[in-house]
């Protein structure tokens, strides 16, 4: 009789095991947060052929499948994958392999890292980017005369920390044939006593970047390998790469189809002829982790080099507007072509002559028209009436908390009193437009998801600065943040469907932190640590 119920006991063991399900991994005692639209938190979920597939309790699930993987939590923070809704992830590759000049605080120091470089390169092109002389005690943009003497014969090219000022050397300027009789529009070609200071601003840029030695497959590929090594670990699971040019694009399709590029990225494709002649009589690319169906534009250049276009002068450069980058006819009509392809149109747009210009162009072509999604990218000054067009539900806002807190301690100088109550007015935009994209543009800024949580919370510095917080009535709310950082920025991408909430059938992308972000204290957010980053269920 004790045989037989023995028997019996293992016959049923069997059968239940038979009965379940089986899953690819189960995720237990988690304090998952999964943004869906009630915004419920979960204790487990299943994940099946790398997507969510049951959302449960830890017991129901663990009795209901079978599973390869068991992943404790442990009780720790689970959030969908952080997407930044606009960076620069081939740039942050293409920066490490060049002189890293962000956070340095004088001149001098600009220079040191310069010389460190070339004596261990020894390059024929010294290529670097991230000066900012609004950190230095002298503000005044740099001169190349100290370039010209320690390089006489090498050409030297260093870009600004946002992207749009080029300070050269002699001998660069040469190569691209600028001087001082040189006019571009939409820039300057920056002079002292008639004289070549070195700084070019925004387009005249363009010069000197088609001289640059061309990067060789090899040094592509390591540029996306090492982007991808920092962002996966920062807990990025999409990026939106603001501006690519065709050949990198279909060598990131390249390295995803290999399965080298775990990173799904939204690809802005960059505008230029050639590019557009190609994409849009070819059509949006979509796969699981490519989508191309978005097209950057440069409206104006940066606030901190005064290139940002204002309707009044800057308030400390007398009579000086900034510039548009971009011709008025030349925008809209592009701005046509782009709308009867059914592509996004993202556009970069700092000053608020700017940004009145570009909403005022938006609203026009996409009136009657349902679901474009078109993008402002930065929508950093706004005045008058025009938060008003953000309510056109075409146009959604895309911004970068940290952008707040980097420039807040000269912004005002440059604006005034006035125009600053509409600069980086992230909860304003809100209101109006429903939803806020979020990202960093990095390398500009700092790659860190933990440090544009907390901007975007606090409007303080990691130190605590300013007290109570800069221009403190537009920051966001802890989940208004994490919606940015995720289901927002999915929206923005045509991609809600498939990404941005742990919800069934969405693609298992998903991260572990160490610390709460949405209870735990301000101060401990920027040092918040990712544990482990999932794509598509995969550990990274």
């Amino acid at each position: 009789m004790k045989k037989l119920l023995s028997i019996f006991v293992l016959v049923s063991i069997l059968s239940c095991s038979k009965d379940k399900e089986h899953v690819d991994s189960i995720v237990i005692n988690a304090n998952a947060y999964t943004v869906n639209s009630n915004f419920d938190k979960a204790e487990a979920f299943a994940i099946k052929n790398g997507k969510f597939y049951k959302i449960g309790t830890s017991k129901e699930l663990q009795e209901t499948f079978e599973a390869d993987t068991i992943i404790d939590a442990k009780g720790q923070t689970v959030f969908p994958g952080f997407i930044d809704a606009h960076c620069h992830f081939y740039g942050l590759g293409t920066n490490l392999q060049k002189v890293d000049l962000r956070g340095t605080t004088s001149f001098d120091e600009v220079m040191k890292r310069v010389l460190d470089y070339q004596n261990e390169k020894k390059t024929d092109f010294i290529i670097g980017r991230g000066w900012d002389q609004n950190d230095w005690e002298d503000k005044n943009f740099p001169n190349k005369k100290l370039l010209d003497a320690l390089f006489p014969d090498t050409p030297v090219a260093l870009t600004r920390i946002d992207g749009h000022a080029l300070l050269c050397n002699q001998a660069a300027l040469d190569l691209a044939k600028i001087t001082n009789k040189t006019k571009i529009d939409g820039g300057e070609v920056v002079l002292e006593n008639g004289e070549l200071t070195g700084v070019l601003i925004d387009n005249p840029m363009r010069l000197v970047y088609d001289v640059f030695p061309k990067p060789d497959r090899e040094f592509q590929i390591n540029a996306l390998l090492d982007a991808q090594d920092i962002c996966t670990e920062l807990g990025l699971t999409t990026v939106s790469d603001a501006g690519l040019d065709r050949n990198v694009i279909e060598l990131i399709d390249s390295l995803q189809q290999t399965g080298d590029l775990q990173m799904r990225v939204y690809a802005m494709v960059e505008n230029s002829k050639d590019n557009l002649d190609y994409y849009l009589p070819k059509g949006k690319i979509k796969t699981d982790r490519l989508n191309v169906q978005s097209v950057k534009v440069y409206a104006d250049g940066a606030l901190g080099s005064r290139g940002a276009a204002l309707k009044a002068p800057y308030s400390d450069k007398e009579n000086h507007f900034g510039a548009m980058i971009i011709g008025l006819d030349e925008f809209e009509s592009l701005a046509k072509r782009l709308e009867a392809a059914s592509f996004q149109m993202n556009t970069h747009a700092i000053g608020d002559s700017a940004n009145s210009f570009v909403l005022k162009t938006y609203d026009k072509i996409l009136q009657a028209k349902k679901d474009r999604r078109w993008r402002v990218e930065h929508a950093q000054i706004i005045t008058d009436n025009d938060f008003e067009i953000f309510k056109n539900e075409n146009i959604i806002p895309s911004v970068q908390p940290t952008h707040a807190t980097s420039d807040m301690y000269w912004a005002e100088d440059r604006l005034g009193a006035e125009r600053i109550k509409g600069a980086y007015a992230f909860k304003t935009l809100l209101n109006a437009s429903g939803k806020v994209a979020l990202g960093t543009d990095f390398p500009i800024e700092h790659v860190s998801p933990m440090l544009t949580f907390y901007a975007s919370v606090s409007r303080q510095d990691v130190d605590g600065y300013p007290e109570g917080g800069f221009n403190v009535e537009d920051g966001l709310s802890r989940e208004e943040t994490l919606k940015g950082m995720t289901i927002w920025a999915a929206y923005a991408n045509f991609e809600e469907d498939e990404k941005g909430s742990i919800e069934v059938g969405k693609f298992a992308d998903f991260i572990i932190l160490d610390h709460d972000l949405m209870i735990t204290d301000l101060k401990n957010i920027p040092n918040t640590k990712v544990e482990q980053t999932y794509i598509g269920g995969v550990k990274q």
